[in-house]
């Protein structure tokens, strides 16, 4: 197969797996920024509907990330092998850490004496995974280093002043997705907490993202200087984008619009990820492996298509249901 050109079916794998990463990170992060924000308080009557307004939805979401791991799997082994490689300590983090969580959100019903440990759990399990998520994110900006299709680096390679910053930024920024829900879905005094939280949330990330670009111009110099938007202006406009849903977060918070703050807040996800696919293109293991030398033989790409045909329009129409059926303000009581 030519390494710089992928085959179309490479491209709808590459393309599903892309879509599927969006959608984890928007659905899974906005369940995951309540958890976050369930450890900033201790009213029980806050964590208590703050649980509610996520329970029928938060297991559900993590279904799109299962999709994203057996993908590369199956049709980009290489990058699946490079990735698993490179971040193993993250990986395992990521897993204790939603293992916990769905444990303590669970437990924390059936207990008393004991329901601090879970509720300890239950925060810390979000912001683990949560900030694993965005240091490895950092650490691909940096680019990995690759070696006959394999990971050359050491287990560490992803903790860098960058991708350091990267992480406490998604941890933020999923907190400012969980408060945009939290409004979305509650009514009262825990709808005007959330509220007041957001600007502060969206102050946060901007500062972050500042940071981490500071620190990529100096300890931690070349971070992202390997990205392909210099060769792609256009791409900047993804990122002017980002920075104007940021700003048009806290107008809807403060112009109390229930549904804008959240809304914007994906808007400047879904801007920030089309910036990193402009400065990441034609990779998927920035900057060595491209998505048509990842890609499996192209029988193995045609079979998994049949099914993927069937699957994933199944969970995409089971998660819409879900949705729709839950949609509204939310109520207590769903234990």
């Amino acid at each position: 197969m030519n390494a710089a050109q992928p085959s179309d079916l490479a491209l709808f794998w590459a393309a599903v797996i892309a879509l599927s990463i969006l959608v984890y990170v928007i659905l899974d992060g906005f369940d995951l920024g309540v958890g976050i924000l369930f450890g900033t308080t201790r009213d029980e009557d806050h964590r208590l509907h703050m649980t509610d307004a996520i329970a029928p939805f938060w297991d559900g979401n993590e279904t799109w990330l299962v999709i994203v791991g057996a993908g590369l799997f199956a049709t980009f082994p290489v990058v699946y092998a490079v990735f698993m490689g490179a971040f193993y300590l993250p990986v395992l983090l990521l897993l204790v850490g939603l293992i916990f969580r769905g444990i303590a959100f669970e437990f924390r019903y059936r207990s008393v004496k004991t329901r601090w440990l879970w509720d300890t759990g239950f925060f810390l399990g979000s912001t683990v995974v949560a900030f694993v998520q965005g240091a490895a994110v950092g650490a691909l900006m940096r680019g990995l280093p690759v070696a006959n299709d394999q990971f050359a680096g050491t287990s560490f390679e992803w903790l860098h002043p960058f991708s350091v910053m990267t992480g406490i930024g998604l941890v933020f920024g999923y907190a400012l997705l969980g408060a945009g829900w939290i409004v979305l879905k509650s009514e009262g005094d825990l709808r005007a907490w959330a509220y007041r939280r957001i600007p502060w949330l969206a102050a946060a990330v901007f500062l972050i993202l500042g940071l981490a670009f500071a620190a990529s111009l100096t300890i931690d110099a070349g971070a992202i200087a390997q990205g392909h938007l210099s060769d792609r202006p256009w791409g900047w406009a993804f990122a002017v984008l980002a920075f104007a849903a940021l700003l048009g977060v806290v107008a809807g918070a403060r112009a109390r619009r229930d549904g804008l703050a959240y809304a914007l807040t994906v808007l400047f996800i879904t801007a920030s990820y089309l910036t990193l696919g402009v400065m990441f293109w034609p990779y998927m293991v920035p900057y060595a492996v491209t998505v048509a030398s990842a890609a499996a033989p192209e029988e193995s790409l045609r079979f998994l298509f049949y099914g993927a045909v069937v699957v994933l329009p199944v969970v995409a129409l089971y998660t819409m249901g879900v949705y729709w059926v839950f949609r509204g303000k939310g109520r207590s009581g769903y234990r």
